[in-house]
């Protein structure tokens, strides 16, 4: 078990956040619980304040999970250079402090982000866990949890629609069937996306079929991790037209703007 301490770190925001559609609340009166399904492995974490556990060994800590939550990276700092005129952003910030952009994996972000579109978090993740479970290699943590990994490229390639909306996907079950087809091919290279800067990248997920802006902003801001990558969903539009009418300040906040951009959908999904 690794103990970190860190004030702007919070399962619970980190869950609901939007980006993660495998991390799973088992919270009690005592504690914030979680368990998260990612990079292959699995993982179970307690938080109590600002003290988060890490049910694994220090070696797999330091080697993925250090990066994964994106530990480098001073949240405080990001939260301290805003505008403090800034009445709205300031107190979104302080309300969704614990938020952090993960480092989650390319393929997987990918199609998450294509079953997100016209959704909501519940049924996202619902249909997330249905392609697992029928498509993922399964596995077995150190603690005898089964699991069920993302499936890759190949096993959906060739998958049938009628099977695909098995798992509640709707009409992005024909994204996704061409999607992972392109990618065998080698129509996608993945690959060459993270090599990419924000608008490189961003152009290059526009050709994808069923990507519009949404989900590739989406792609490069937590998969890429290109924190200037801006999405922009309903929420994101009415607070833009109410608050910042003359447009956001990218100018001032540049490579932070993504960062900036989740506290405020938090915020907004939130804070009533």
């Amino acid at each position: 078990m690794i103990t970190i301490q860190n004030d702007n770190f919070s399962l619970a925001q980190i869950c609901q956040s939007g980006q993660c559609f495998r991390m799973t609340n088992h919270s009690d009166s005592r504690c914030s619980r979680y368990h998260l399904v990612a990079l292959g492995r699995y993982l179970e974490m307690v938080q109590k304040g600002n003290s988060i556990s890490f049910d694994c060994t220090q070696e797999e800590f330091d080697t993925l999970w250090k990066d994964y939550f994106d530990l480098d990276t001073d949240y405080a700092a990001i939260i301290a250079g805003i505008d403090t005129k800034d009445a709205y952003l300031s107190a979104a910030a302080a309300y969704g402090k614990g938020i952090r952009i993960l480092h989650q994996d390319l393929w997987e972000m990918l199609i998450s982000f294509i079953i997100s579109q016209n959704n909501n978090i519940g049924r996202i993740q619902s249909s997330v866990r249905k392609l697992c479970s029928q498509y993922g290699e399964k596995r077995i943590a150190a603690n005898g949890i089964i699991y069920f990994c993302f499936p890759t490229p190949e096993a959906l390639a060739g998958v049938s629609l009628e099977d695909l909306n098995a798992c509640g996907l709707g009409y992005r079950s024909r994204y996704i069937c061409q999607t992972a087809d392109s990618v065998c091919r080698g129509d996608i290279d993945l690959s060459k996306l993270r090599a990419m800067d924000y608008g490189a990248a961003k152009k290059e997920l526009l050709k994808i079929y069923g990507v519009g802006a949404k989900v590739a902003d989406c792609v490069c801001l937590f998969a890429l991790h290109q924190t200037d990558a801006f999405p922009r969903d309903t929420h994101i539009n009415k607070v833009m037209a109410e608050q910042y009418p003359d447009g956001f300040p990218f100018a001032r906040y540049g490579k932070n703007s993504g960062i900036l951009q989740q506290y405020i959908f938090y915020y907004d999904l939130n804070k009533k």
